[in-house]
């Protein structure tokens, strides 16, 4: 655990600049509006380590992967959303001498990253300049990234001041195979006003499309056109000008960024670049910087969580929220959440089934319907490609990949690519979710269904009957427990395996004709179904827990018990997290649980288990927990809440909602835990207020955690918006518009009107 920034309630600011800590400073400021992201790295040369990336929405590579032990059905190519070129590179130097952070200590040094306002702040003096510059990605105007430079002379003396302003192809991403470039240059251009460049990914053997990304430069304030260059890979600009003692000066840099993703042709891309640089040189930086906080300012308007007592609480949760927008806002349905954003490249930043397991959740309660409609299409655009991942296999029906941009598999891990099939379940649970919360069953009855009948004749085919057990089972898998790979009937995959042929069986009655006429279900099918949803293999199992309790237990997954069961408060210190000390062989064999397993299945369907099959798996299970997966503690924060263990409930919350302030986890270096930033919010409003739907009625059960003097948070409920008060003295639901609803509080049927 590690904050390097202060507590502020709608601030991320720090006053100091260490060496050490400037990746971990450049993930947790970075920015993005869905269309494009970057970290937060300075603008000007910094010449010690730093981690230099802007990342484009549904730009990607296929990067190869092909090993001396290759096997029938491995992914061809890892597919990877890659560091795209350099828009924001500056160069500046004061009296002949260029600025860089790196050698010259700077005095006065403030980093600021306003959430309310989606602005990027930097603040410091060197060599008698005091230089501030903002950056924001504009949610406004998706193409635009501005930025704004003031430079004031300290020392009541005169200085003469360059800026070289670049567009930079010449990128890497870190974790390239063979240290490969992606990009090259189809064209560019460059005169005293401003300037532009073309590149375009190289080409691949796998027959995905090569994207083109245009970024063009401009440039308003009072320094003068000096100028201008091209080389092989970038393009620059230089200015000059003289800072008094009197006069600051300022600098803005403009750049819109287009790619091939929505127009049809090079030329077409080109053309349209230079219309919208042209569209925004007459508006002023201040207008651009409005318009795009008012967004901003609507978007908190439905979503803002507000906690009293807890300042640290408070900004983990609006940390948590801004970034998440700034991922994704449902704007483009060919997009979708990827686990880094726009913020790093690990896991190769694709799309993974954190978004229908945790993003959907949340997006269905604080933005309009439409936003989760885009993730439902996302995936029916997709269907294709699930039926290609079962065939590789040689199984029926549809297989959703665990890392994706374009449907097919990409991910480059055996054991997570093939094993680890249960996130096939959650993107039917992402249908039934969705129909829940918003009782819209249009989707479910058409496009749902189709997906939900590909997935259940995956499953259908992927279990086997045993003749020994008279069961029906589930073997050579992963569950969520990464830290357990080719295990036997892993209860999560059996159980929502079943549970999707229950669903699927349930709805098929009210298909629409004409998806029932497309999908052919027979009657043979339906019966096979129900057999395996009586037998299939679900055992449970009598138990001691740490504390001596005799408990009932679903088995984890066949020869679980035979583990040496030593909890993790038992193991030494210095040996946490196992991920980062053990061998990995050791790792498989211990009893360490990554994220929750069992209790998966209890997070998505809290109302299917009795309070004591939760109480005994949490007791059971949760010691053995190392919460090594950034998606483990709020689902262990919902389900002790559940259960009334209200201080568990928020020791999660706290360590889920400041997982990447606090560097919990020791790898937010490599970029922020964006889908499990959604884990706060879901700590506070479906564990501490208990939110819930229960036969078809809003329901909350709350609690106000010991440390907080009260929260409040808004939810958008089939076409209303409601805003939840919890204080000392009770809890307050308010009707802010929409009709008259009924609701249940606990334990009380309620009217709210807002008349």
């Amino acid at each position: 655990m590690k904050r390097i920034f202060e507590v502020d309630p709608w601030k991320i600011t720090t006053h100091t600049l260490n060496p050490e800590d400037k990746r971990l400073q450049e993930s947790i400021t970075s920015l993005g509006n869905e269309y494009m992201g970057m970290r937060g790295m300075f603008e000007e040369t910094y010449s010690a380590d730093s981690h230099q990336g802007i990342y484009l929405g549904g730009v990607w590579y296929p990067d190869k992967t092909r090993v001396g032990w290759w096997k029938n059905g491995y992914p061809e190519y890892f597919g990877k959303a890659i560091n795209a070129l350099n828009f924001t590179k500056m160069q500046i130097f004061v009296d002949g001498v260029e600025v860089d952070l790196a050698k010259q200590v700077p005095s006065d040094f403030e980093l600021s990253l306003d959430m309310q306002k989606g602005l990027l702040t930097r603040t410091f003096t060197v060599l008698n300049v005091q230089i501030t510059v903002e950056r924001f990605i504009s949610v406004a105007f998706k193409e635009l990234a501005g930025m704004r430079f003031t430079f004031k002379a300290i020392d009541g003396q005169t200085h003469q001041l360059k800026l070289v302003s670049f567009i930079d192809a010449d990128v890497v991403n870190e974790d390239s195979n063979y240290d490969e470039k992606f990009w090259q240059v189809l064209d560019k251009d460059s005169n005293l006003e401003n300037s532009w460049l073309a590149s375009q990914t190289i080409a691949n053997n796998f027959g995905v499309p090569q994207f083109t990304v245009i970024a063009g430069q401009s440039f308003k304030g009072d320094f003068a056109a000096n100028d201008f260059a091209v080389s092989d890979f970038a393009v620059n600009n230089t200015f000059i000008g003289e800072l008094t003692a009197t006069k600051p000066l300022t600098f803005e840099k403009r750049v819109i960024v287009t790619t091939s993703r929505d127009y049809a042709s090079e030329a077409e891309n080109i053309e349209a670049n230079h219309r919208l640089v042209e569209k925004q040189a007459n508006q002023s930086f201040t207008t651009l910087l409005d318009e795009h906080i008012a967004i901003w300012a609507q978007r908190w308007e439905k979503a803002d969580v507000k906690i009293e007592g807890d300042e640290a609480a408070q900004q983990g949760i609006r940390f948590n929220l801004f970034q998440l927008f700034s991922t994704y806002y449902g704007e483009d349905a060919r997009l979708n959440i990827g686990p880094k954003g726009f913020t790093g490249e690990k896991y190769g930043g694709a799309t993974y089934w954190d978004t229908e397991a945790f993003a959907i959740p949340v997006y269905l309660a604080v933005t309009e319907p439409k936003v989760v409609k885009s993730l439902l299409k996302y995936r029916y655009q997709q269907l294709a490609g699930a039926y290609h991942n079962a065939q590789q296999q040689g199984l029926a029906g549809a297989l959703y990949p665990m890392v994706t941009f374009d449907g097919i598999e990409s991910h480059n891990e055996w054991e997570i690519t093939f094993e680890e099939i249960h996130r096939n379940s959650t993107i039917a649970f992402a249908i039934y979710n969705y129909t829940k919360l918003t009782d819209d069953h249009t989707w479910e009855q058409n496009e749902g269904a189709e997906i939900l009948v590909g997935i259940a004749r995956f499953w259908a085919d992927r279990v086997h009957y045993s003749k020994h057990s008279d069961a029906y089972m589930i073997h050579g898998v992963t569950g969520p427990n990464e830290y357990e790979n080719n295990v036997n009937n892993n209860f999560y995959t059996n159980w929502m395996a079943k549970w999707v042929l229950e669903y699927t069986s349930r709805i098929w009655p009210n298909v629409s004709a004409a998806y029932a006429e497309k999908l052919a279900v027979s009657a043979t099918e339906l019966e096979l179904w129900q057999k395996i949803i009586a037998k299939m293999w679900l055992p449970k199992v009598d138990v001691t827990d740490v504390d001596g309790v005799k408990r009932q237990v679903f088995l984890a997954q066949d020869g679980w018990l035979d583990k040496e069961l030593i909890p993790v408060k038992d193991l030494p210190a210095d040996n946490l997290p196992i991920n980062q000390h053990w061998s990995w062989d050791r790792v498989l064999r211990s009893p360490y649980i990554k994220q929750s397993d069992t209790l998966h299945a209890m997070y998505y369907f809290p109302e299917a288990f009795t309070e004591q099959e939760k109480r005994d798996n949490y007791a059971f299970y949760e010691p053995f927990t190392v919460h090594e997966s950034s998606l483990s503690p709020s689902v262990h924060a919902i389900i002790a809440a559940d259960i009334q263990l209200e201080d568990k409930a928020v020791e999660f919350y706290e360590r889920t909602a400041r997982l990447d302030l606090d560097n919990y986890n020791n790898d937010t270096k490599d970029g922020l835990h964006i889908t499990s930033m959604t884990g706060a919010w879901l700590a506070i409003v479906q564990g501490f207020a208990g939110m819930r739907v229960v036969d078809n009625q809003l329901t909350f059960k709350p609690f106000l955690p010991k440390k907080w003097t009260g929260y409040d948070f808004r939810m958008v409920y089939r076409g209303r918006v409601l805003d939840i008060s919890v204080k000392p003295t009770g809890t307050k639901v308010t009707l802010l518009s929409g009709e008259d609803l009924k609701i249940m509080l606990d334990d009380e049927e309620i009217l709210l009107t807002n008349s």
